[in-house]
């Protein structure tokens, strides 16, 4: 039975992904440095010192994560306005879940301040959750378990009474490492691609929910 909702944000709630490493790209390029969005590709989900830093170690650049971090949401917060749009049926969704009774959380690997200018951004404000678990809240990021074990705990649900929402293999590996069931979006990744990483079912969108998951949230 699924009593609690916990969705990931980037690429679940948001169509961000793209703009994340439109931003860090332009981030390394002041430094002198081109790297492609495809080299970000392997460390979608892991938090954004991960993220950055994997590239970094790729292109021999030594970076400063509080400068650089800084930086690459400066360029992210400007650009996202009037830009960033909700995945297909997020909205919608989340609003079916709270009318179903469902306690719902975030987890996201993204710092508060990429969470805040995101969600308000696209009409979910934080204040519409149960409860918000960011990447500032935990030591060990995704592939480990601990922002959904938290946000279980937070929730006051076990984890394996929780439905995660992922899109990227680090995130999938992470909720069923906690326990929980795991629904992939398909926004990021290929399906095959998630289903590899232990997703137990999978959607285009937050609009094409399969039906397996639907009868426990309306």
């Amino acid at each position: 039975m699924i009593h609690g909702i916990i969705f990931d944000m980037d690429g679940v709630l948001a169509d961000s992904e793209p703009i994340i490493m439109e931003s860090a790209v332009q981030m390394f390029k002041e430094h002198g440095v081109i790297v492609q969005a495809s080299d970000f590709l392997p460390f979608v989900g892991t938090g954004e010192a991960r993220f950055l830093g994997g590239v970094a170690e790729k292109y021999g650049f030594t970076l400063d994560i509080e400068r650089d971090k800084t930086r690459t949401y400066d360029i992210y917060l400007d650009i996202i306005r009037g830009r960033l749009k909700p995945i297909h049926g997020a909205v919608e969704f989340v609003r079916a879940c709270k009318a179903g009774g469902k306690r719902i959380a975030i987890a996201t690997s993204a710092d508060s301040r990429k969470m805040n200018g995101n969600l308000n951004e696209i009409g979910l404000p934080p204040s519409m959750f149960d409860a918000v678990v960011t990447g500032n809240d935990v030591v060990n990021k995704k592939p480990a378990p601990d922002i959904f074990l938290a946000a279980a705990k937070r929730l006051g649900i076990p984890a394996a009474d929780c439905l995660v929402v992922e899109d990227a293999p680090n995130g999938i590996i992470a909720a069923k490492s906690a326990g929980a069931q795991c629904l992939g979006i398909t926004s990021t990744f290929a399906k095959e691609v998630l289903i590899q990483a232990g997703a137990d079912h999978t959607a285009a969108s937050l609009a094409d929910v399969p039906g397996a998951i639907m009868q426990f949230i309306i």
